[in-house]
């Protein structure tokens, strides 16, 4: 069963790719935002899985947090951060950082 939780050790994460989806329906899903207005973003969430794959959601380099439609950065340790993105957005797109 996947599950995950509230994380502060994100800590060596890094951008992994892009979910194309608005500021509501990631509110809806994960809560409201752990950290605002930080390091070059203004809202961000941190997530660990149940089997260890920690997950970053985050806008980057805006004056205001987007709420249409926008393609948030999805931050982690490896590959296994999109794949936890991917499930929990089945609807959003999901986009590899190789593909731009």
């Amino acid at each position: 069963m996947f599950h995950y939780d509230k994380t502060e050790d994100y800590n060596g994460t890094s951008f992994q790719g892009y979910l194309t989806i608005t500021f509501k329906e990631l509110v809806e899903e994960l809560g409201e935002p752990h950290v605002f207005h930080g390091d070059k973003t203004t809202v961000e969430w941190a997530f660990k899985t149940s089997y260890g794959a920690v997950f970053t959601i985050y806008d980057y380099k805006n004056e205001v947090t987007p709420t249409g439609r926008y393609a948030w950065h999805v931050g982690g340790r490896d590959e296994r951060a999109l794949e936890a993105v991917k499930f929990l957005f089945p609807t959003g797109i999901v986009v590899d950082k190789g593909a731009y």
